[in-house]
């Protein structure tokens, strides 16, 4: 695997890195292929329980590397290309019925806003900085900002995000629903660290929440109601489940 991005899994946390700090943690090629790969892996992994997204230097992610843009003697195709191996691990990502929490430090931009809008759970720094800026490179919104993004803040809050090359502060960035908490600077890390292992010690049923939640577009109501039922049903059954009733009952 690319040292681009680097994956490891310790007491069933993975911890995925974006790893190109001298790029502000920019897509390239190398860095798609090795995202989709870490996404992909960990998504996968039976020993996986909850993943963090986290990001090398002083940046999260600044979204494509419009350096390398410019040199591509075949920029449409190459473009697109980049772009549909960076949405396989999105895809995984939030199909997976794993939580997934970011600990995104520094500036998130452009394509790092799809990034960010990935995981299920994002916490930013006190100096924090979270935005759109495609329009200033001529670019259009890509890596799933443009459903995510909606799905997030609303129709109208997104169209205010998109249309302007403002980076939101970490306060205001809450506020719109871009990141559920701000911490000190030197504490996103940490915080993210105690999410997952919060998740990890009771993996079914945070898994599948998130799984009813991402994918109840696919579903009618009366469907969604039904796919509650059931899921519940198994969850009851389940080994963490029964433990949990059991001690709840006892109480």
């Amino acid at each position: 695997m690319t040292t681009a991005v680097l994956l490891s899994i310790d007491n069933g946390i993975a911890r995925i890195t974006l790893n190109r700090p001298e790029r502000l943690n920019a897509f390239n090629d190398e860095m798609a292929e090795g995202w989709a790969a870490a996404a992909e892996a960990a998504a996968q992994s039976d020993e996986v329980r909850a993943i963090i997204i986290d990001a090398a230097g002083r940046a999260f992610c600044a979204g494509g590397d419009v350096q390398a843009m410019a040199q591509m003697d075949e920029r449409a195709d190459m473009i697109r290309e980049l772009a549909h191996r960076i949405n396989v691990g999105i895809l995984a990502l939030t199909e997976s019925a794993k939580p997934v929490v970011a600990a995104a430090h520094g500036t998130t931009a452009g394509g790092g806003l799809g990034i960010l809008l990935s995981s299920d759970y994002a916490v930013i720094g006190e100096s924090s900085r979270v935005g759109s800026v495609y329009g200033g490179v001529g670019l259009t919104p890509d890596l799933s900002v443009s459903a995510q993004l909606a799905a997030a803040v609303g129709e109208r809050r997104a169209l205010q995000l998109l249309l302007q090359e403002r980076l939101l502060p970490a306060d205001e960035a809450v506020e719109w629903g871009l990141a559920a908490e701000k911490v000190a600077d030197d504490q996103v890390g940490a915080r993210a660290e105690e999410i997952a292992a919060f998740w990890a010690q009771n993996a079914h049923a945070y898994g599948e929440a998130k799984r009813l939640i991402r994918s109840r577009s696919e579903r009618t109501f009366r469907e969604q109601l039904a796919e509650e039922a059931s899921t519940i049903a198994t969850a009851s059954e389940s080994a963490e489940g029964d433990k949990r009733i059991r001690a709840f009952a006892s109480r």
